[in-house]
């Protein structure tokens, strides 16, 4: 069974007025479309990048989880991305740490099976904000490209997936700062970028 491996960002936010993005945010890019330069991996799997895109992907004979962070550590911000997953449980991490071979911290889920644009705290609280199934399937595209937004302010954090808020959390108790990542199993990133 493949593992759910994760593809860390670290975070980028800047919060958005009325939950969308304001427009005179300054978007500058996380990935150069060309390298992986400003992130690191750990765990198993592997990243490529090809044609503008950052794929990460795994199989089933390896056990840790995978992650693309962010040299970088952010705290407020605005993080825009477009993704594309073929199998297994990824996801955008952000306001992660680093410990041993894994990243603790929150999760934008990204779930061709389910629960796409919930939010989840890995070594924390586990589910914050689960998606209902009829929700997903308004503004979830299986097997093509989708846009999520992820907003940090403070303790208010947005997700938003094709430009319909999926989970919300207005107090939160986590982290206020960190990483930004990405899991993978088989998925696929493009576009990623930040403006505080």
């Amino acid at each position: 069974m493949i593992r759910m491996l994760s593809l860390l960002v670290t975070s980028v936010a800047c919060l958005l007025s009325g939950f969308a993005v304001a427009d005179d945010a300054k978007f500058t890019p996380l990935f150069d479309g060309k390298s992986l330069a400003g992130w690191k991996t750990i765990g198993d799997g592997t990243w490529k990048v090809a044609g503008g895109v950052i794929h990460g992907s795994s199989d089933t004979s390896q056990k840790r989880h995978g992650y693309l962070y962010t040299v970088k550590q952010y705290g407020d911000f605005v993080v825009r991305l477009e993704f594309k997953t073929a199998s297994g449980d990824s996801g955008l991490y952000f306001r992660v740490e680093r410990k041993d071979n894994e990243l603790i911290g929150m999760q934008a889920n990204i779930d061709p099976r389910g629960d796409t644009g919930g939010l989840y705290e890995i070594g924390g609280r586990k589910w914050v904000v689960r998606p209902k199934a009829e929700a997903v399937k308004k503004y979830f595209r299986p097997g093509e490209w989708n846009e999520m937004i992820v907003t940090a302010r403070g303790r208010h954090i947005t997700v938003r997936v094709n430009g319909i808020l999926a989970a919300e959390v207005e107090n939160d108790t986590g982290r206020t700062r960190g990483q930004i990542a990405k899991q993978k199993v088989d998925v696929q990133f493009k576009d990623v970028e930040l403006a505080k």
